[in-house]
């Protein structure tokens, strides 16, 4: 098994769990089917493309910063043509004087996840290629969130555990006080943690993708933990972490 080591950072990021019609929520860390679509999108994998191969993928997020969740007002449809308004479930389209709809759409400001993808060699070695040279640009669940550079830390690891605790620099929100040793981190697993500490909280979401198709959209449930934990307080990575992101980056693998 290998893993990569993905940063997820950028202004704004927004991992739908319900989104539904004209209310497009996100969830707190990445979801598996954003972080699949993004994947799916590198290689260059249409919608209607299989999704069996990344079945094997194993993801753990480790929660730098959980950002700030903001909602964007959005109107659609207003002042088009007749033959351009809103949609309707009937097949028609909405009189021009009731065809501008609202929307809200949230976001999560300033958010900062660490992800590890572990997997077979023959997927994690291909999948590390496409997102150095992506066939389509990567997003942060939603088109308009771009990534920060480097979105890719690191492949070929071998115990990505043990990379998120001890060795991924922190990009924390504020600085850990001088007195500080640790500093308290959270942990999203889709498998139980090898060692689960007491206050661990176990819950399901329903974001595994089994069809990206626009007509045929489908969904299956997983389990996760949440744990938090304390790390060494020298993990952070400073008020402008990006030169030791990089270096971090940079170095060989051990």
């Amino acid at each position: 098994m290998s893993a990569l080591i993905l940063r997820l950072a950028g202004p704004l990021q927004s991992w739908g769990e319900r989104s539904a019609f004209n209310t497009r929520d996100t969830a707190p860390f990445p979801t598996r089917s954003g972080l699949i679509g993004m994947l799916a999108a590198a290689e260059g994998r249409g919608r209607y493309a299989a999704l069996d191969r990344y079945a094997p993928l194993r993801v753990t997020v480790r929660i730098d910063r959980p950002g700030n969740r903001v909602t964007d007002f959005h109107t659609v449809g207003g002042g088009l043509p007749a033959a351009r308004t809103v949609p309707t479930s009937e097949g028609g389209r909405r009189a021009q004087d009731k065809s501008t709809m609202v929307t809200r759409r949230q976001y999560l400001a300033d958010a900062v996840f660490t992800v590890a993808l572990e997997g077979p060699e023959t997927l994690t070695e291909p999948l590390a290629a496409a997102l150095e040279r992506p066939a389509w640009a990567p997003y942060l669940g939603r088109r308009s969130c771009v990534p920060d550079e480097p979105l890719l830390l690191r492949s070929g690891v071998t115990d990505p555990v043990a990379e998120l605790r001890q060795a991924v620099p922190l990009s924390l929100k504020r600085a850990p006080r001088t007195e500080q040793t640790t500093v308290r981190v959270g942990f999203v697993w889709e498998t139980q943690p090898p060692q689960l500490p007491a206050g661990a909280t176990l819950y399901e979401i329903t974001d595994v993708p089994d069809s990206f198709a626009p007509d045929s959209r489908r969904y299956s449930s997983r389990r996760l933990w949440r744990t938090d934990e304390d790390l060494s307080a020298d993990l952070y990575a400073g008020r402008s972490p990006a030169r030791r992101i990089i270096d971090y980056a940079l170095r060989e693998t051990a």
